[in-house]
């Protein structure tokens, strides 16, 4: 197989993982795209396939089975797209996502995100983020999950807030409606992996894959489903998700049979009325970036997860 050589690490260079290299050489290309085709065996350095996590040295001779296409793009600004804003400050945003509304577009000119709201009104968000097409946001929620959206609206707060994320010093807290009377407080603890396409595959503790990532759920608090759901027996609760995966709260609900009420993807049966799933991000707490006092930022029930005790 032919080889693409790049020009040699620079001194600015040194030190990065080559999946960052290649993703600040080639601006396009996001940081994942970079880490897929790194586990591709399609990244060389110094004639040897890269192994992951490895380091740069100034010098080093990185080569690629091919060019990286070009996936990413800007984001266009849309003064229209409504924000509610629940939060801000200099530094950051907490915006209050509607269900239905996608955090950040899929294509091209594709607009009616929240991306596309951010950059209209913080412009500054175009040079932050972890590709062009994701500018300032931290973290996203899935299209039919309402609530709480964290962005940074410069490089370094941005970077203070995503390391928060990984080490699970952000507390992310959920409401969800699911099937059958849950348990609580109980502790889900099931390693995530993601790489079946869309849907999120959970993976036993036992037979974990080493591309499984640790997740771990806390049900907080549960109490008896309020009439006019649909169900005869459910479980409104508050959940805790340490470090966030995708599909995380609903894929660890389902794997111990409480999926939520309009989560067909994993099991769940029809909510009546709704088109969307159950699921709701209600609180934000962490501390500041700049400040270093206590934020904590709350969204308010959505009228139709109804009353309950919680």
């Amino acid at each position: 197989m032919g080889q693409i050589m790049l020009e040699p690490v620079t001194e600015a260079e040194a030190g990065l993982r080559v999946d960052q290299f290649l993703a600040r050489r080639f601006a396009h290309m996001s940081g994942a795209k970079a880490k897929q085709e790194a586990q591709k065996e399609h990244v060389w350095v110094n004639g040897v396939i890269a192994k992951k996590g490895v380091r740069l040295s100034i010098g080093d001779q990185v080569s690629l089975a091919r060019l990286p296409e070009a996936t990413e793009f800007d984001v266009r600004p849309d003064p229209k797209q409504e924000l509610v804003v629940a939060y801000e400050d200099d530094w950051m945003v907490v915006v209050d996502k509607a269900a239905g509304v996608p955090c950040h577009p899929l294509r091209d000119g594709e607009t009616g995100t929240v991306a596309n709201g951010l950059v209209a009104r913080y412009p500054e968000m175009n040079c932050v983020g972890y590709g062009p097409r994701e500018p300032g946001l931290v973290h996203r929620i899935d299209v039919q999950t309402s609530g709480l959206v964290l962005a940074a609206r410069d490089a370094e707060t941005f970077s203070f807030l995503t390391n928060e994320l990984k080490r699970g010093a952000i507390d992310k807290r959920y409401l969800a409606i699911c099937v059958g009377m849950v348990k609580a407080p109980q502790r889900i603890e099931l390693p995530i992996d993601a790489r079946g396409g869309k849907r999120v595959r959970v993976i036993s503790t036992e037979a974990a894959s080493p591309h499984a990532k640790e997740a771990i759920t806390e049900v907080l608090t549960a109490c008896p489903v309020p009439r006019g759901h649909g169900i005869e027996e459910g479980s409104v609760i508050e959940a805790r998700a340490h470090f966030a995966r995708r599909h995380q709260i609903r894929v660890h609900l389902a794997a111990i049979g409480h999926p939520l009420l309009g989560d067909a993807q994993y099991g769940g049966p029809p909510w009546p009325g709704q088109s969307r799933h159950a699921l709701h991000a209600s609180r934000l707490s962490f501390e500041h970036p700049r400040l270093r006092v206590a934020v904590e930022v709350v969204s308010p029930r959505p009228s139709e997860f109804g009353r309950a005790g919680i």
